[in-house]
Parts: C-alpha cells; structure tokens; sequence
C-alpha cells in the first residue's frame, strides 16, 4: 500500500521513521516551505524534510495547499493512504485524494483537547491520563471518525516537554498500528458527531496571557501551569528593584511545599543560596529551575549565590 505522509516538526519524524523502518511503501512526504532564520537567515528544513532527504524519500512543499499543481502533483504519487502528523489543517481537495482516506494522529484522548495545545493544556489542567488518538480528517477540526486510541498516564511531577517525548513515541507506534488495521479492513470507527461542546474539553493556542502567573491562585494551578508551560513558552512572572523597573523572570521547575503560606501571595521568601519560595493563596512554591531577564535558564542553587536580593522589593506579581 502507498503512502503519503504529511509533517514538518521533531514529534512526527518519530512516527515517519517507524512508517518507514515497518516496511510501508512511503512514495512521497509534504511538509512546509523551507524559511529564513536567525540573523543571517539562512534557510532551515523542517525536522521531516532532514530525514526524507537522508532516506530519499520525494519532498513536497507546497505554499498554498489548494494549489492546482500541487494537488495534480499528489494525485500522480497513486497513494492509497495518506498520513498526517503535526501538520496543517488540510482542505478537502487534498484528504479525499487517497481511496483509502487520510487519517491523523492527535496527542490527546479525543474528543477531549482538540486544538492546537493538547500537550500544554492537559498538563495545565492537572490531567491524570492522555493518549494519542487516530482518525479519519473530515472537514472539521479533530472531528473525524476515530480509528484507535492509546492512553498514557501522566506523572504528578511531568512537565509538557516530558510528556511530548512520551507521545511522541506512542503516536510512532500507534500510527504503524492503524497503517495494518485500515490495510487489512480491520477496523471499527468510532464517531465523535453526537458530542455537545460543552462536554468537551479544548486545546486552544497557548497565549500570552496564558503564560503569566498569577499568584493569588491555589498553588496546585500555579504549579500546574509552571510544568505545562515547560519548556516552551514557559510560565513568566515579574519582580520590581529598588528604583520601580520591572523584570521578567521564567519558570521551568517547581514543587509545592506542605508550609502555609503566611505572607500576601507574590511574596518570596529566601533560605541561605539554595532555596527561593513563593507564598500563593495556599501553600509555599519552591522555585528549582529559572531564567531571569536576559541570563540564561539555570537551577536556583546557581541562580541565587549571584543574586542581589537587597537591590529588589522580594515580591513577585
């Protein structure tokens, strides 16, 4: 059975390598435009377009996915099946081509975090369990008929960056999965159409205002958003010096602490160099892994012996 798989980032080359290291015919691959970067900006490829060129594999890069000639293009390869994984929303033109049908991978239990932050929002809502799930695209987003599903638990500590190396791994084999099971007809579908919306849970883009902490919160929030926003875009949050201007600070790593807290929330209390905590509407934060502005990421037993905490006013807002 030929295939056509569609990508660009790091989490679908996993699932490209084990399409291909399972024997599938891959006759072609799409992922997006090649673009400047940096300050020479020099042209990058996309994770997916380094391992097709590495493997030979034909490259498709289509500007706009409705293009004539690219969907003329497509249609010639005579696939059977088409493959998405981490890539656009694609049109109609283009998911009907394969009489087999095009079928997504999706890092959530769905119909629960469709969207483009599954990852980020599952964890910042203090998930206990996610998944990865397959099906069939169809004109609306993540509504399509599911194929197979995989449940992963998510650990009390984990943090986004974790938990996408672990999907990635699972989407991999998941995928390969439902390769053999549309192959050989072997499937059951499962329809997500008789859902209300406010049954469901949503994945939207992180935003900006999504990253800022906000310490009047229950600590057990505080502490969720830190690790689902870790490592990127990472939860922020803002301290004055003595003269009134403003830093940022970034935080990658936290625990909640069984302490009280007894000072208004924001406040920081500093033990020795090797302990910062945080007072919140509950109990105590310890700050582990931070990025003050313009320094680079480092634990706090790095950050604080160079620390000058006379110079601000200790109180995080």
């Amino acid at each position: 059975m030929k295939i056509v798989f569609l990508g660009t980032p790091d989490f679908a080359v996993a699932t490209l390598r084990a399409i291909y290291e399972a024997g599938h015919e891959i006759v072609a691959v799409v992922t997006v435009p090649d673009k400047p970067q940096g300050r020479g900006l020099k042209y990058t490829f996309s994770p997916v377009k380094e391992f097709a060129l590495k493997h030979r594999l034909p490259i498709l890069q289509p500007e706009n996915l409705k293009d004539a000639s690219f969907i003329r293009e497509l249609t010639a390869f005579q696939a059977s099946l088409f493959v998405v994984v981490a890539f656009r929303m694609l049109p109609e033109e283009v998911f009907l081509i394969p009489p087999k049908g095009t079928f997504n991978a999706h890092a959530s239990l769905l119909p629960d975090y469709r969207g483009a932050a599954p990852i980020h929002r599952a964890i910042m809502n203090g998930e206990k369990i996610t998944g990865v799930t397959t099906f069939f695209l169809n004109k609306e987003m993540d509504k399509g008929d599911i194929i197979a599903q995989e449940k992963v638990e998510i650990l009390d500590d984990e943090t986004t960056g974790e938990l996408y190396e672990k999907l990635k791994k699972v989407a991999a084999t998941l995928v390969v999965k439902t390769i053999n099971l549309i192959k050989t007809d072997s499937y059951t579908l499962t329809s997500q159409q008789n859902l209300t919306v406010s049954e469901i849970k949503k994945a939207p883009k992180i935003q900006k205002e999504d990253t800022l902490i906000n310490w009047n919160r229950p600590a057990e929030v505080i502490f969720n958003q830190i690790r689902g926003l870790s490592p990127s875009p990472g939860a922020y949050t803002r301290i004055k010096n003595i003269e009134g201007e403003i830093f940022t600070i970034k935080c990658f790593k936290a625990s909640i602490l069984n302490e009280k807290s007894e000072g208004k929330p924001g406040t920081i209390s500093i033990y020795d160099t090797n302990k910062m905590t945080v007072a919140t509407q509950n109990f105590q934060i310890s700050l582990q892994n931070i990025q003050f502005q313009s320094k680079k990421r480092m634990e706090i037993s790095d950050f604080l012996p160079g620390f000058k905490s006379e110079k601000y006013t200790l109180f995080l807002f």
